[in-house]
């Protein structure tokens, strides 16, 4: 069996955007379980005659940034394969940058499990970050301190899919050293690629 660049491509695609759904769906659990805490934490002010802080929404948004993470690595997929598909590298990419991307799009399984897996990561991380943000969202609404402190919690949490995104990104390929030769000799100046799978 033999795929096509568009397969490929689609496969490569869908890895980036198993990163953004997600990270995305981390965030919104993340973001949901920190809102309510919030909400929560406004209401015993309300009922104390207390002023409710109004600084528990940046709580409440922190898990957010991990869908940013999911759509960077999104980008950073697409743009590995871009100047590999038919059409897309005429007069707009260099040889060997078409080298490159045909390599990347043989790596279709890579950038699909990098995209799940890496998505996954990212998740866990805004699920747990929202988590910590609703504790801290309790503890400041209570003694109106500390709200630094909490941030910085948040901060080493989200860390870890920072990490994600990152060796995500150095484990992308950037095409094999024949190719790029090959490509800087003139001998690869169209992007022809054929790829078989053995069943």
């Amino acid at each position: 069996m033999s795929l096509s660049f568009e397969t490929m491509n689609s496969l490569c695609l869908a890895g980036g955007y198993a990163a953004i759904a997600f990270a995305a769906m981390g965030s919104s659990l993340g973001a949901g379980v920190a809102g309510m805490a919030a909400i929560g934490a406004w209401k015993k002010c309300y009922a104390q005659n207390k002023p409710a802080p109004f600084l528990l929404l940046a709580y409440a948004g922190a898990p957010l940034s991990q869908t940013i993470y999911g759509l960077i690595m999104m980008i950073f997929i697409k743009n590995q394969i871009d100047a590999g598909i038919p059409g897309s590298a005429v007069g707009k990419f260099a040889p060997e940058a078409i080298a490159k991307a045909q390599y990347a799009l043989e790596c279709w399984p890579l950038f699909l499990l990098m995209g799940i897996i890496g998505g996954i990561a990212m998740g866990c991380s805004a699920i747990y970050q929202g988590k910590s943000a609703a504790a801290g969202c309790v503890a400041y609404g209570e003694t109106g301190k500390g709200f630094a402190n909490n941030l910085m919690i948040l901060g080493i949490v989200e860390t870890v899919a920072i990490f994600a995104l990152v060796f995500c990104l150095l484990a992308m390929p950037s095409g094999t050293k024949s190719m790029v030769q090959a490509a800087n000799a003139g001998e690869l100046n169209q992007p022809t690629l054929n790829v078989k799978i053995q069943k």
